[in-house]
């Protein structure tokens, strides 16, 4: 059913019914209800797989060395997952606006790949590395999702998500490094703008 689901929102059907979901999917028309319960709880999950692939991608790369560096590059990944297929992954996003009867877990998947990307913080300065573990997971996801947001009505182009994507996290990284890396992360905030 979810493979389905990702066909009709390639197809551009990111306003499928769960009718048109089950014809799809070949499954009888209560079969997505049972497993899911409603739209919104696929575009949930449809967000979580998202996010698997991230971290999947992310693992099996080889990142740069440092916390900075590793943050940009796992936002860049992050960015490449949503256009490998950018008119379902639009409509996904959009989905997750909606309200749902049970929320997904997408903000605590989010936030533990951001988590993972800044590892041991090693580059960051010694005295912000325990508020950076506490606070920079959150900031990215929240910020990750505003993007994602925009992106998904369409006041950012695909080609300058990346580069949108890279701002917002040397932005998130400022107030952790010292003034030597934020010439650097100044350069990608400019960059994005």
């Amino acid at each position: 059913m979810l493979l389905a689901a990702e066909h009709l929102l390639a197809k551009g059907s990111a306003e499928f019914s769960m009718r048109e979901l089950a014809a799809e999917a070949g499954v009888s028309f209560a079969t997505p209800f049972n497993h899911f319960g409603s739209k919104s709880a696929i575009m949930h999950v449809l967000s979580a797989r998202l996010i698997e692939t991230m971290h999947e991608r992310y693992a099996t790369s080889s990142p740069a060395v440092g916390a900075s560096a590793r943050i940009l590059y796992a936002l860049e990944i992050a960015a490449q997952v949503m256009l490998d297929s950018p008119g379902a992954n639009r409509a996904i996003m959009a989905g997750l606006g909606a309200p749902s009867p049970e929320p997904g877990d997408v903000w605590n998947a989010s936030r533990a790949l951001w988590a993972t990307a800044l590892d041991d913080c090693k580059g960051l300065e010694p005295a912000s590395i325990d508020l950076a573990r506490i606070i920079l997971p959150a900031q990215l996801a929240f910020s990750f999702r505003g993007l994602l947001s925009f992106w998904a009505a369409g006041e950012i182009s695909d080609d300058n998500l990346i580069p949108h994507a890279r701002g917002i996290g040397a932005a998130s990284l400022m107030g952790f490094v010292d003034k030597d890396q934020r010439k650097s992360l100044i350069g990608d905030m400019v960059t994005s703008i």
